[in-house]
């Protein structure tokens, strides 16, 4: 059983409330290359996938996500609520070698991961070098 000891609880549960009400919570994230992929996995336990939503404008991408309160129910008092509830967001700037017309969502177990094809422009090509009859390869 918790016990509360901490009389300064219900100030700082209106204090987290208030201030996670002014802005998103954040959502964390890792992110790296994985052959011609940049893979991208934020954490969102708890979050239905109905209530994540995407968004890329001009390589801008934008992930919203909202996990509700538990509704309150008559006799039920809170002991421990640490758990954020509300709103999540986090924007991220792709650069110009991301093909972002061909992103690839997928949510599993609270965490969300997202790939991004690298842009066929931005992939290492082999340049043909003719000359002197014989034609050499070189990488570009």
């Amino acid at each position: 059983m918790l016990m509360r000891t901490d009389p300064f609880r219900e100030f700082d549960r209106l204090a987290q409330r208030a201030f996670s009400e002014a802005r998103p919570a954040v959502m964390p994230m890792d992110a790296y290359r994985e052959g011609d992929d940049f893979v991208v996995k934020f954490d969102v336990p708890g979050v239905k996938a109905e209530s994540i939503d995407l968004e890329v404008e001009r390589n801008v991408l934008t992930v919203k996500a909202e996990r509700p309160a538990e509704p309150a129910s008559e006799g039920r008092e809170a002991v421990v609520a640490e758990r954020p509830t509300g709103s999540f967001s986090r924007q991220l700037f792709l650069g110009e070698s991301l093909d972002t017309d061909r992103i690839a969502a997928d949510y599993a177990d609270g965490v969300l991961t997202l790939r991004i094809p690298v842009a066929e422009q931005a992939k290492p090509r082999k340049i043909m070098v003719g000359g002197s009859g014989e034609r050499t390869q070189i990488n570009a």
